[in-house]
């Protein structure tokens, strides 16, 4: 494809920050800073709450904070540690985000084109014209329901983890269309998987090509060692939900995001994909979303990639600022959670 349309990109997005020339890439280790926070006290006091939480309310196994390309914080409970692999959930889906973008980058996907999928070949198949656009931006119109909690009417469930375990992407392709392509947004790991299959005949050779593409194009690069994916039996990432690795692999990841595409004197990304994750394609009082990054409707220009029981990588442009927390929180007790660290990062 050539460039990214205009028309996909929002028109104020904070600029992103660049490398200080003074500051060395994490490539090999995360230089170390002093906090500096606006409030010390205050600052102390959110870390504290973050740790301690309320009996019932989960645990936070890591919290890092990253400033101007350094590290400025990191705590670890729970017998958590620096090495310790922790679960990216759907964080994941930022990462498929970004295999996408290489192959874009390189020429072998179209974002706007119908998507290559098997199922949708039929003549008359109303799903021929969905898009990696539309699957990246939760609005394919195919009926999927993500629940997390009822294993008998959860589609999400299903797929990773009883009939459709074996060929994630095939059980969501299989999905029939609720709205036409476009014109609803629904959050859908079934999509994620959806376009790991794609990327993975895209790459050729199963999970080992796809683990090699990964691992020379992404995580190498960037000097991360430890991400772990997780593979279905056909052979696809899942992405909508498996990459193990260690919060400070996972800031280097967003690092990437913050530094729009470009590591040291390489360009991983192409011109204009980190804007395209960010712009807005669907927005609510509660939460808005761009292309498999989610942002916030109060401060538009933080984004972040997100995951089940309280996984976050958020980033600030304009404090130039990544916050990582891990943990362990479910959903009628992460409010709070978010509250403090958000609360954080305004601190700098």
């Amino acid at each position: 494809m050539g460039p990214l349309r205009p028309e996909s990109l929002a028109e104020d997005l904070t600029p992103l920050p660049r490398q200080d020339a003074g500051v060395a890439w994490p490539t090999e280790h995360w230089p170390d800073a002093d906090p500096d926070p606006i409030d010390p006290q205050r600052f102390d006091s959110l870390t504290q709450a973050l740790f301690e939480l309320p009996d019932g309310s989960g645990v936070t196994y890591a919290l890092l904070i990253f400033r101007n390309g350094q590290q400025v914080y990191q705590r670890y409970a729970a017998g958590a540690s620096a090495f310790y692999l922790q679960y990216s959930w759907s964080m994941a889906k930022s990462v498929t985000q970004a295999l996408v973008g290489i192959l874009v980058r390189d020429g072998r996907l179209d974002l706007y084109a119908p998507a290559e999928v098997p199922e949708w070949q039929q003549p008359g198949d109303p799903r021929a014209g969905i898009t990696l656009d539309q699957l990246l931006r939760m609005r394919s119109g195919l009926a999927f329901n993500e629940d997390y909690v009822d294993g008998g009417a959860s589609d999400v469930i299903r797929m990773l983890q009883f009939d459709g375990r074996h060929d994630t992407g095939a059980y969501a392709a299989a999905k029939p269309l609720a709205h036409e392509p476009g014109t609803h947004f629904s959050y859908s790991s079934g999509s994620t998987n959806i376009i790991c299959r794609i990327l993975r005949d895209v790459v050729g050779d199963g999970a080992s090509g796809m683990l090699r593409f990964m691992q020379q194009e992404l995580f190498e690069t960037l000097g991360m060692r430890t991400p772990t994916p997780r593979f279905d039996t056909s052979g696809t990432f899942i992405g909508s939900s498996f990459l193990f690795a260690t919060p400070q692999d996972f800031a280097r990841f967003g690092h990437l995001y913050l530094r729009d595409g470009l590591w040291e004197d390489r360009r991983i990304l192409p011109a204009g994909w980190v804007d395209y994750a960010r712009s807005c394609s669907y927005l609510s009082d509660e939460e808005g979303y761009g292309a498999h990054w989610w942002l916030r409707p109060d401060r538009p220009d933080w984004f972040y990639a997100s995951g089940y029981d309280g996984q976050r990588l958020l980033l600030v442009p304009d404090k130039d600022l990544i916050v990582v927390r891990c943990g362990r929180t479910d959903a009628d007790h992460i409010a709070p959670v978010w509250d403090n660290l958000y609360a954080l990062a305004e601190l700098f």
